[in-house]
């Protein structure tokens, strides 16, 4: 039995809009036979048990979606099995989840069932300080993400301040570009459905991307090149539109620190994808793919002092990039140090007993 592709995804993200999460589209809680969703502190093994189960799946051949954490570069927040429909999910803070139809498709697996309550009880000045100290420092990450935005956006302003960006040369493009995806196609379905998910976080370890493991099986690809604020996302957002006009479902993969923003877009009905190569993620083209190069729509228009502006601002989108990151840095050594409160006060063989338990709840339901 040859072993299944994994995907990795982030289902929220540390964005300019502060903790943002698409947490609804893991799973499609109308089609879902069953979600696990795993509650209890941090350090208790949450990531772990639903990491386990994933790879165990995974060598059985089932293809698996791990969702990372995009506060901490190590953990799961959730894991998905399409071909069984089933998901596990950390429903604990920041992304609180509970049951939508308890007991019909959900069902809480609690890891504090498994701790030493007492022993937490004696550190319980600790963990609210370590919890007051993370929530401080994500609130300080934040108002830089949103600081990052604003001189992001005056990156952008250049070619449009300048008249240099063509409009109907780039909405030609966009026509074009439409026809050759769509052209010939037949409609998949009267109501598509979207999926709405991030490829790249910005984590404590910097921008992260796991974009590869999202496209690159696809057949057909188109990479768009160009300057930021040549319309690169607006492309992918016109191009998902037509998608879904046409009846197409869409995966759309939203940018990092602008999440109202669309950066890559997959149509699995079609095999294609639409890759936006862009800082922090360049994406080389490979054979058989199409590069769609959005500086063709900017014409040879220099002004020295917009430039030298735009310059400017660019250095300073970076340098509150750099400050988000080290407070989002900050943030998870301080979570850290909290979850030595919890471990010690874990029944491990417990929780693996446990585990060992769901995985094979999972397979009886891959044999129905």
């Amino acid at each position: 039995m040859s072993k299944g592709r994994l995907k990795k995804v982030f289902p929220g993200g540390n964005t300019s809009l502060g903790f943002y999460s698409f947490y609804d589209y893991i799973i499609d809680q109308q089609e879902a036979a069953r979600i696990f969703v795993i509650k209890g502190g941090p350090g208790v093994g949450k990531s772990t048990f639903m990491r386990k189960i994933g790879e165990a799946l995974l060598e059985r051949g089932y293809d698996v979606e791990f969702h990372c954490c995009s506060s901490d570069n190590g953990s799961l927040d959730g894991v998905v099995i399409p071909a069984i429909k089933v998901a596990m999910l950390d429903g604990t803070a920041p992304h609180v989840v509970d049951p939508k139809n308890p007991g019909a498709v959900d069902e809480i697996i609690h890891l504090g069932d498994h701790w030493n309550e007492q022993g937490l009880r004696a550190n319980k000045k600790e963990i609210l300080a370590c919890n007051k100290e993370v929530g401080r420092l994500f609130n300080r990450a934040y108002a830089y993400l949103a600081a990052a935005k604003i001189f992001l956006g005056e990156v952008k302003f250049y070619y449009s301040g300048t008249g240099a960006f063509h409009v109907g040369s780039f909405d030609r493009k966009v026509l074009e570009l439409t026809h050759e995806i769509f052209e010939g196609r037949e409609r998949q379905t009267d109501n598509p459905r979207e999926r709405h998910l991030f490829a790249t976080a910005i984590t404590p370890d910097g921008p992260v991307s796991h974009l590869g493991t999202i496209v690159d099986h696809i057949g057909k690809r188109y990479i768009i090149e160009g300057d930021d604020g040549t319309g690169k996302n607006t492309l992918v957002r016109r191009l998902m539109e037509a998608a879904m006009m046409r009846g197409f479902d869409v995966e759309a993969y939203h940018c990092a620190l602008e999440p109202e923003l669309i950066d890559h877009l997959v149509i699995p009905g079609l095999d294609a994808a639409i890759v936006n190569s862009v800082e922090p993620h360049d994406f080389r083209p490979r054979a058989g793919d199409t590069v769609i190069d959005t500086m063709e729509c900017v014409n040879p228009i220099i002004n020295e002092k917009y430039l030298a502006e735009k310059t400017t601002a660019r250095k300073m989108y970076r340098e509150c990039m750099k400050q988000a990151i080290s407070f989002i840095r900050q943030a998870k050594a301080e979570h850290d140090e909290m979850e030595k409160y919890y471990a010690p006060y874990m029944d491990f063989d417990a929780i693996n007993a446990r585990r060992d338990k769901t995985l094979a709840r999972i397979l009886d339901l891959a044999a129905e």
